[in-house]
């Protein structure tokens, strides 16, 4: 037996009868086509070799893994991204020299010969005899072409990977097989252009297209000589032959190319001296890849975009088809992303927040009556860089579209609560005594037949912002000045039930996906939101009634071949959540609070708007959402860990004793919405009539806003909710959430240390209740 040379290869000899044995299967291909199963060279070997005939006949061309397009909705590109770098483009579109350079040195009889080239065979097994090693392989271009889509075909498996490569016999006899079907199918042309375009020239670029403007910042058809030498070098080992890393031996296997394109007659020997001596001449470009490319702090956008594509069914019934769709690329993604509202958030957050403080801040602006997203932009900046203060968690979004677990929006939800009531026949004249402290009142009726009650033997209190804070009140003032005992004696009047089917209809749910929980402390803000959430739900106010899903896609096309087809995107759905006349009652309520309540600092002058704060107990969190007749818009500031109060703290340079909503999220909602509407046509509400208060209740507005950090003392809140079936010692009700989930080191759900005193006992028959809120608590009350 032949023994193997010192260095590990194979010798001459072995190195013969392996190319014999591969011509004489080339040449047993070309005269019967088809091999028996068991034939004389047993290729049908059980559990090693398929036979020839038993192999499928047709082999279906893969689509291409390209680029995929995200634009704006003035159709300027957002950014791209792709699992593989590649524009398909035409023969027509790649220089002639390019074409006859990859042929030249990969097969140069590749227009004299069939699927198989026996001639190759030959030629190759002589001069790798002679060099007692593999220095020149033997597959045609055709040959390469299926190897190359078998590779496409497995994607970024790597068992599939392995497979389509694996040196086999077997896996020899499909290639030959499918080898000469595309021949007869395609012809030489089509396979030399889907070659250029299928094959690997490292540096992340497949296809010629991408190639060219990787090391040249060119097209491919712009290529000169030298250049396309260059490129066509490469495909035989990327690593090795990379300019970008080995320029000498980049340049040598350059020049063996230029020298092999003389020697068959493309270019003449002189021309192949003259561009052996010229530089390589790179003029290399970065690749731009993904979200982290996108363009007016539009990162967190685009990745909501890729989060709809992988996740609405719309796209695929099933994740691995839409992993797919999304990984295989050629798509053109229109969004809904206007580029002067995006620009107008992303500056306005830069101003009043930067990245490095110690808490950050998220926007969105929804258009009312479409539910498209118009802009969503925060300070911490999309990318993995933590050092560099970037992240990649979305904090305008719900945990399972990129984002974290929400935050208390506090009293940003009382307008939920307001628009209940008046929904159901409560006037806006209301009046209740709305005390400067209170214990909740008990039992208050919820869903189902249930019923909440509080401890009777420890039962909890609650106060307003401010001493001066006292009623009585209606609803008017008590929204303006935000006064906590008001929301909370309205919502135990109407019944928890009505608020809650009033928030599913207006699309709010908590960020986490758990259950609202059932509690008259909703009335305060206890339950995680997102500002997507929370904007969305404010247009439905804005578009008098009409509560539309979010979408932020508007069409999507998918290149095939040389031409696009249209694919079917999710559409908003919209329906009334409530009649035109409650909806202008409560825009005239938050209208007022905008004008002469806690969110003076939010106004847009002359335009009319309307706008609610929010800021939770312990001041983990504020908020403003606001909105006029056409743009609905949210801000969060906060500490995505939910650790750092903000009490004494600087935000974009800016001293603050105590953060309220009113102060810090307005004047940025203010400057957001102020150049998103920018020339835009002014609109008024459709206001209602709402006698002012005649009593003589406490008038100082204050900073604060009514709301809730209730929850962060984890088991001391964790009882609320008991007792909806009976009385306090009937246990909890069963979609009492128990605050234990968790998430990333930003946007996450990481409780505080406990720090506020809240009766142990609040939370009835719920143990370990809430982390930082967990949805449980009650509210201490901020404005």
């Amino acid at each position: 037996m032949p023994k193997k040379r010192p260095g590990g290869g194979l010798s001459p000899m072995q190195q013969a009868a392996k190319f014999l044995g591969v011509s004489v299967l080339a040449g047993a291909v070309m005269a019967g086509i088809a091999l028996p199963a068991a034939g004389a060279l047993g290729l049908a070997a059980k559990g090693s070799v398929q036979g020839f005939d038993e192999i499928p006949a047709n082999l279906k061309s893969p689509q291409l893994s390209q680029r995929t397009t995200i634009l704006d909705n003035q159709g300027k590109q957002i950014a791209t991204v792709y699992s593989r770098d590649r524009t398909v483009v035409d023969l027509k579109d790649i220089s002639p020299y390019m074409q006859k350079a990859i042929v030249a040195i990969e097969d140069s009889r590749f227009y004299k010969h069939g699927a198989v080239d026996l001639k190759g065979v030959l030629r190759a097994l002589n001069k790798n005899a002679q060099e007692g090693g593999v220095a020149q392989g033997a597959s045609t271009l055709t040959q390469q072409l299926v190897k190359n889509y078998f590779i496409e075909e497995a994607g970024d498996d790597p068992t599939k990977v392995a497979e389509a490569t694996q040196q086999t016999l077997g896996r020899k006899i499909r290639e030959l097989k499918y080898a000469i079907q595309i021949e007869d199918k395609l012809g030489k042309k089509k396979i030399l252009e889907n070659y250029l375009n299928i094959t690997f020239f490292g540096e992340q670029a497949y296809g010629v297209e991408a190639a060219s403007q990787r090391y040249f910042s060119k097209h491919a058809k712009d290529l000169n000589l030298q250049e396309s030498a260059l490129l066509a070098g490469i495909v035989q080992s990327p690593s090795r032959y990379d300019p970008v890393n080995d320029e000498a031996e980049a340049t040598k296997r350059r020049n063996t190319v230029l020298q092999r394109m003389a020697e068959v007659g493309d270019i003449s020997q002189k021309e192949a001296d003259q561009a052996k001596g010229k530089p390589l001449g790179l003029h290399t470009s970065r690749p731009k890849n993904g979200c982290i490319t996108a363009v007016k702090g539009a990162g967190f956008f685009c990745d909501y975009v890729r989060q709809v594509v992988l996740t609405d069914p719309v796209f695929g019934k099933t994740k691995e088809a839409r992993a797919k769709l999304w990984n295989r690329g050629g798509l053109t993604i229109r969004t809904t992303l206007d580029p002067q509202a995006q620009q107008s958030a992303q500056a306005s957050i830069k101003d009043h927040v930067y990245k490095s403080d110690a808490v950050a801040t998220a926007a969105t602006i929804v258009e009312p009556g479409t539910g498209k997203i118009l802009a969503m932009g925060q300070s911490r900046p999309y990318g993995v860089n933590v050092k560099n203060d970037e992240t990649t968690i979305n904090l305008s979004v719900n945990g399972d579209m990129g984002g974290g677990a929400g935050y208390q929006p506090g009293s940003t939800f009382k307008p939920i609560v307001a628009a209940a009531a008046i929904e159901g026949g409560k006037p806006p004249t209301q009046e209740y005594s709305s005390p400067y402290e209170m214990t909740y009142p008990s039992p208050v009726s919820a869903c189902d037949g249930k019923t909440w009650r509080d401890d009777p033997n420890k039962p909890t209190k609650l106060t307003n912002e401010n001493e001066s804070e006292h009623g009585p009140y209606a609803m008017k003032e008590a929204t303006a000045k935000s006064v906590n005992t008001y929301y909370v004696q309205l919502i135990s009047d109407i019944g928890i039930c009505p608020v809650i089917d009033m928030a599913k209809q207006m699309g709010v749910q908590r960020a986490d996906g758990r259950k609202i929980t059932q509690a008259p402390s909703i009335a305060l803000g206890t339950q995680e939101m997102s500002p997507l959430t929370m904007a969305n739900a404010y247009a439905t106010f804005a578009s008098r009634g009409m509560y539309c899903t979010p979408i932020a896609i508007e069409s999507v096309t998918k290149k095939v071949g040389s031409e696009r087809k249209s694919l079917p995107v999710p559409k908003s759905t919209c329906s009334r959540a409530m009649s035109e006349k409650t909806a202008d009652t409560v825009s005239t309520l938050l209208k007022g609070v905008v004008e002469d309540g806690t969110g003076q600092e939010a106004g847009l002058g002359s335009r009319p708007s309307a706008g609610k704060t929010g800021t939770t107990d312990e001041r983990f969190a504020a908020w403003f959402v606001g909105y006029t007749p056409n743009m609905a818009g949210a801000v969060w500031v906060g500490d995505p860990q939910h650790k750092r109060k903000m009490t004494n703290i600087t935000i974009g340079g800016v001293p603050h004793d105590k953060v309220y909503g009113g102060e810090v999220p307005g004047p940025i909602w203010r400057d957001m919405m102020s150049g998103a509407l920018e020339d835009k046509p002014v609109e008024d509400f459709h206001l209602v009539d709402i006698p002012d208060d005649t009593h003589e209740g406490g008038d100082d507005p204050g900073k604060g806003d009514g709301g809730t950090e209730d929850g962060n003392n984890g088991d001391t809140t964790g009882r609320l909710i008991g007792g909806l079936i009976g009385g306090p010692t009937d246990g909890g009700a069963t979609d009492g959430s128990t605050g234990d989930a968790t998430g990333g080191t930003l946007g996450g759900t990481f409780p505080p240390t406990p720090t506020i005193s809240i009766p142990g006992n609040f939370i009835q028959g719920q143990v370990n209740g809430g982390n930082h809120g967990g949805g449980n608590g009650h509210g201490g009350g901020r404005r």
